[in-house]
């Protein structure tokens, strides 16, 4: 049976596995965004924290799960977090179980979250899952960018993510889906209206008609895909209108026994490098940043090459995405970014990759 707790020892990479046979958010894997709940937890993180024994259950819990990463920061970090500057969190979603196990997966969901106090806003970048990229240190010359956790881990999906978009990530974290039920119900569940009308495991909705959806029905909800016209892209839409009803559920939650089940649900499900006390000096400079949330997917264009299906970025895709995330951290436009990163220019001719390996 798979440990419930990270391996601390950091040279123990997980495993790979061989058998995987601007604002608007248009493959059956059971990926969630439900990672921006991380967002979240650390907004309210004074709230959880208010009297000496809540105060504990959270500095508790959030010490387990922090996890010192190899990840190399491109700044200072401390002092973008004094100074309340904009920040980073690279947002990480898995699926495969209960998280430290030697066999961890892909993150099927990445999000660039970029905080900005100034503007009381969280951004939202959508990666998918298939969007081709070259990760440092892989013996294939590109990779489908789900697999870099696989290959080294949380430092190899910050760098990668890092090198294709041009843009510093300050923090990273990783959400397991195991928590999700729990989560959702613990807020007491979400109303959403949904784009169109569909069957799916618990989800059974309408289009255009407002329903409320527990803990089983919004992972169903936001799981489906194969009927879906706009397939992942249509999947993250609605994944992301769950997250963000869900934020705005969790912002109005004042009592401590919601608190509480929250934090359960957080245990053995959530990873990162993120320590209590900076998410304490988050809540005190940033906790008006969910006032707006905002989102935008980074757009590929469907190529299958050497037998591979994948997601490529276009350049000037990667360049509009990446001048947009850097704009939200006050930081200048690009001049660094090349076709190499995918593969691919805006002629739409594609670099091979004759070893390129199909997950």
């Amino acid at each position: 049976m798979a440990s419930n707790n990270f391996d601390p020892n950091q040279n123990n990479r997980p495993r790979r596995r061989s058998d995987y046979s601007h604002f608007k958010s248009r493959k059956k894997h059971r990926g969630l965004l439900w990672s921006i709940l991380i967002v979240v937890l650390i907004l309210l993180t004074g709230g959880i924290a208010y009297g000496y024994h809540a105060y504990n259950q959270a500095k508790k819990t959030f010490d387990n799960t922090f996890q010192a990463g190899q990840t190399n920061k491109l700044r200072n970090v401390d002092d973008v977090i004094k100074q309340g500057r904009p920040f980073s969190i690279l947002l990480m979603g898995t699926d495969t179980g209960a998280l430290g196990r030697n066999d961890v997966g892909r993150t099927d969901t990445l999000i660039v979250a970029t905080i900005n106090p100034k503007k009381e806003t969280a951004y939202l970048t959508s990666i998918p899952r298939d969007t081709r990229v070259q990760v440092k240190g892989d013996s294939q010359p590109y990779e489908k960018i789900n697999a870099a956790y696989t290959i080294g881990g949380p430092a190899a999906s910050v760098s990668t993510v890092e090198n294709l978009l041009d843009v510093p990530i300050d923090f990273y974290a990783i959400v397991n889906m195991g928590g999700l039920e729990k989560m959702v119900n613990a807020v007491g569940g979400v109303d959403v209206v949904p784009p169109m009308t569909f069957h799916y495991g618990n989800a059974n909705v309408v289009k255009g008609q407002k329903i409320h959806l527990n803990g089983k029905e919004a992972l169903d909800y936001s799981r489906m895909r194969e009927e879906d016209p706009l397939g992942d892209y249509g999947r993250q839409k609605r994944q992301r209108q769950v997250l963000q009803k869900l934020v705005v559920k969790g912002v109005g939650i004042t009592s401590i026994p919601r608190y509480k089940q929250i934090l359960t649900s957080l245990n053995g499900n959530m990873k990162t490098d993120m320590t209590f006390n900076d998410m304490l000096a988050i809540r005190t400079k940033y906790g008006n940043a969910s006032h707006h949330i905002k989102s935008q997917t980074l757009q590929g264009q469907d190529a299958m090459i050497n037998g591979v299906s994948y997601q490529v970025a276009p350049l000037s895709e990667l360049q509009k995405v990446s001048n947009h995330i850097r704009r939200t951290l006050e930081l200048s436009d690009s001049t660094k970014l090349t076709s190499n990163s995918t593969g691919t220019g805006d002629d739409g001719n594609y670099a091979s990759s004759n070893n390129a390996s199909g997950y």
